[in-house]
């Protein structure tokens, strides 16, 4: 009782934050740090303690299967290089880094200091794409700064077993060994996540009721993560890629009323997953600190120095790489890196694979560096989510690399010219016969043209109509996917408009 009792809580101080936070123009997840942090400081409330397990398998396969799926297949395959650079080397080169430097200005042990470096190697994609989703960037540059966030995990994870092996003393450092067991991770992993939506594509296929649909979205990243982690593979890796697969295929296998029904379940789960998980940093560290033995009070200043070397380092690595990459040579090198470094914040990942550390090692001895190295992650993890989360936003305007509000509007509007002309295209070519005559026509040609001029609407219901209007919204839906497909619009602009038609359609079934 008390558990859930602590849960709604936490729900009802979440939503409070995150309202105050829209109403602000601040970004949520700092907020909802600062307030974590304030309310654990309250003298008489009870600790709040999650085990890792509760985060990693029901916090975050929803949360990553939702980021995954704002990113598409397209832009994966375009900016594979650059992505590459960031997932594989950019991670090593942190952990090395890291655990260097912790080696020099903490008391923690070799095999610890490594672990602390696996642990915060990798960017966030949970904090990432919650930071990322109201900032006016262009969507090259928040694609690839998604992406590398949802697919760096299973290098970070590589490196992560392998020091903890060294800490509990279970294994040697088998650095061969330790590459091959990260292309069974992200090999698998992907796999895994391919079968996984090639399964839900085929059952939604057949499916009619969108409850069956809102359960099956739902379900979907549950069951690639938890399959992919009872073979020994990345489960962070299965969800994203069966987010990505069906995100790219959603719109062919449901109708609009699905898609409304689904998109408004989902974006409630996140909502309420989010704000609870980014409260929950927050309240953990003060209990984390109690926890730490005698002598460790230098934690905020160790704390503080990883965290500026974290932003040291992505800043030389990500500099070279992508001034020289195609997909991101076009922008300016200084202010395009300046936001790439900025937006790489750590979150809710690194806390979840400290919490992961064994109490003990393979000969029973307790693990005593194990109380520091999460007061460290979580302290840096807080602290970058509230600098970077508040400073986010006047990086980005200051960068010159924002897209403008009246272009992103003029650009959509464009973009609804053409759909309407695709229209009344469409009307001029169709066939008149006993269902659709020329009254029911020309209605359908007024309405569209009136949207043309005046950005009207009318209201009109016989079946003729309804009919040609369901015809209309298919020929637009396909006018929407040409102009995506060549580029005219970004992936956002185009699920927008997607909305829209979708809303359009299921307004006839009413």
């Amino acid at each position: 009782m008390r558990g859930a009792g602590t849960v709604v809580a936490l729900v009802v101080l979440a939503t409070c934050v995150a309202t105050f936070a829209g109403r602000l123009r601040v970004p949520a997840p700092s907020l909802l740090v600062l307030a974590g942090l304030g309310v654990a400081l309250v003298p008489g409330l009870p600790t709040v303690r999650v085990s890792p397990e509760i985060i990693a398998t029901v916090v975050l396969p929803p949360l990553l299967y939702a980021s995954a799926k704002e990113i598409s297949a397209r832009d994966l395959r375009a900016m594979w290089r650059p992505l590459a650079g960031l997932a594989l080397g950019l991670v090593a080169a942190t952990a090395a880094g890291v655990a260097g430097l912790a080696l020099a200005i903490t008391s923690l042990s070799v095999p610890m200091a490594f672990v602390l470096g696996a642990v915060l190697a990798s960017t966030d994609p949970v904090a990432v794409t919650a930071l990322g989703r109201t900032l006016p960037l262009p969507a090259r540059i928040q694609a690839l700064a998604q992406a590398e966030s949802l697919f760096n995990d299973a290098t970070s994870l590589v490196l992560f077993q392998v020091a903890v092996g060294l800490a509990a003393g279970s294994s040697t450092a088998d650095w061969a060994g330790a590459g091959w067991r990260f292309l069974v991770l992200a090999v698998g992993g992907a796999g895994i996540g391919a079968v996984v939506a090639g399964i839900v594509v085929a059952v939604r296929a057949r499916a009619a009721d969108p409850i069956l649909h809102t359960v099956l979205a739902l379900v979907t990243p549950y069951a690639a993560y938890l399959l992919a982690q009872a073979v020994g593979v990345s489960g962070v890796t299965a969800v994203v890629v069966a987010g990505v697969v069906l995100g790219s295929t959603g719109h062919k296998i449901t109708d609009a009323r699905t898609r409304l029904q689904v998109g408004a379940v989902y974006d409630v789960v996140v909502f309420l997953l989010e704000s609870v998980v980014f409260a929950l940093i927050g309240l953990q560290l003060p209990a984390l600190v109690r926890d730490l033995p005698v002598g460790s009070g230098w934690w905020p200043l160790q704390a503080g120095a990883l965290a500026v070397a974290l932003i040291g380092i992505r800043f030389i690595w990500v500099r070279p790489t992508v001034s020289r990459a195609a997909p991101t040579r076009a922008y300016p090198a200084w202010p395009l890196t300046r936001v790439l470094v900025w937006a790489g914040t750590r979150g809710v990942m690194p806390l979840a694979a400290a919490l992961a550390i064994p109490l003990t090692s393979q000969d029973g001895r307790v693990i005593a560096d194990r109380p520091l190295v999460l007061v460290l992650t979580t302290a840096v993890v807080a602290a970058m989510l509230i600098v970077q989360g508040f400073s986010l936003a006047p990086v980005v305007r200051s960068s010159g690399l924002a897209v403008d509000p009246v272009r992103i509007a003029e650009k959509e509007r464009a973009a609804r010219v053409v759909l309407d002309e695709t229209a009344l295209a469409f009307l001029d070519a169709v066939e008149q016969d006993a269902e659709a005559g020329n009254a029911t026509v020309e209605g359908l040609r007024r309405r569209y043209a009136a949207r043309l001029d005046a950005h009207t609407d009318e209201a009109r219901s016989d079946t003729g109509y309804d009919r040609l209007q369901r015809a209309i919204i298919g020929v637009q839906r396909a006018e929407l996917r040409r102009l995506r497909r060549e580029g005219g619009i970004g992936d956002g602009m185009e699920r927008r408009l997607q909305h829209e038609l979708d809303r359009a359609e299921a307004a006839l079934d009413r």
